[in-house]
């Protein structure tokens, strides 16, 4: 995490002091020292650790699985033909004569003579008629016969992994809002299944974390928000998830000011049963203080289907309908009687 930035921390405090309620496992160090947002707007940590090695070959495993397929068929492909390319240079630096029968292909050009070959080894497939003259010539083949199909059973074996991996892909609206609800208020967001997977058995988590002033110092605080629902069976459409703000609500009497000096942060995590592979997936995403919009409604996401089916349109995700300015920015009577 970031170095604070104001305040003052005593380790001292780690061994007298219960973490503090609903942290999710941050830990009270972490929630004294911390600054800023703790996840990106993905669900990705902010947090660095130090002390580690590289860890770049660790790293090329996940990062393989989880970059999109344009990138992944790219790099893949860059790499067979960087290494193609190397055995070429190599070939084409051997003396005069180590390779021989381009001349039947109408092959002039060297580099070109020794990739065809290098490609040809590579890839198993045969170089006929251009074969290998000489010890090096050959020792060099010899290599590329085994790096070859040892480098294509691992790039086979990235594409498998990324074909049966359980994964889920639920996408967020850009926003939250607080909205109107029930006469009073609620802060909400919706999500909807953008594979064509079938989810079942969804559970929401959706945490708070804020800043407060407690003895005198400003710390970091969590609150698990209470949800008017909080799991749902089914998935074939979309979901909204609501935060009732009720009298029981840590966000009773918040004004967009407020919420800005809080530095306030939803912190949601959704888990789900994927069917195609029978497993559990989860997906996290976080909503900043200038991610949550007031005076707003989310628009209308069902549209015009054939037949009596239901439809909604996944483009209306994060469209909002503007609500008149103080509609829920500003606390009502109601709610500053209750919070009082």
């Amino acid at each position: 995490m970031n170095p604070p930035t104001s305040g003052t921390f005593d380790e001292t405090d780690i061994g007298r002091a219960a973490p503090p309620p609903d942290d999710l496992g941050f830990g009270r160090v972490v929630a004294r020292r911390s600054r800023g947002r703790l996840f990106n707007r993905d669900g990705t940590s902010t947090s660095t650790e130090y002390g580690l090695r590289a860890q770049r070959t660790e790293r090329l495993y996940p990062t393989a699985l989880q970059s999109p397929w344009a990138v992944f068929v790219l790099w893949m492909l860059g790499a067979v033909l960087l290494m193609n390319g190397i055995f070429a240079l190599a070939y084409a630096a051997l003396p005069s004569g180590s390779l021989v029968g381009a001349e039947v292909l109408g092959i002039t050009d060297p580099f070109l003579r020794a990739f065809v070959f290098s490609t040809g080894t590579f890839t198993t497939t045969g170089t006929s008629p251009i074969h290998a003259v000489g010890i090096t010539a050959k020792w060099l083949v010899v290599i590329e016969s085994l790096a070859g199909p040892l480098t294509l059973v691992l790039v086979g074996g990235l594409l498998l992994a990324r074909l049966i991996r359980p994964r889920a892909q639920v996408r967020s609206s850009a926003s939250a809002v607080v909205a109107p609800y029930n006469g009073a208020s609620a802060l909400m967001f919706r999500c909807v299944n953008e594979l064509p997977s079938q989810l079942t058995d969804l559970h929401a988590n959706v945490s708070l974390s804020l800043f407060e002033m407690r003895d005198g110092k400003r710390e970091r605080s969590f609150h698990q928000l209470a949800l008017e629902r909080s799991q749902v069976a089914l998935f074939p459409l979309h979901w909204t998830v609501v935060h009732p703000i009720t009298a029981d609500s840590p966000l009773l009497g918040f004004t967009p000011q407020q919420l800005r000096e809080a530095e306030a942060e939803l912190l949601v995590l959704i888990t789900a049963h994927e069917e195609t592979f029978s497993n559990r997936v989860s997906v996290r995403a976080s909503y900043y203080w200038d991610d949550i919009t007031w005076d707003a409604k989310f628009a209308d996401i069902f549209a015009q289907s054939t037949g009596e089916s239901i439809a909604i349109d996944v483009e209306r995700l994060d469209r909002l309908d503007r609500l008149p300015e103080g509609t829920t920015s500003v606390p009502s009577a109601r709610e500053l009687t209750k919070k009082g």
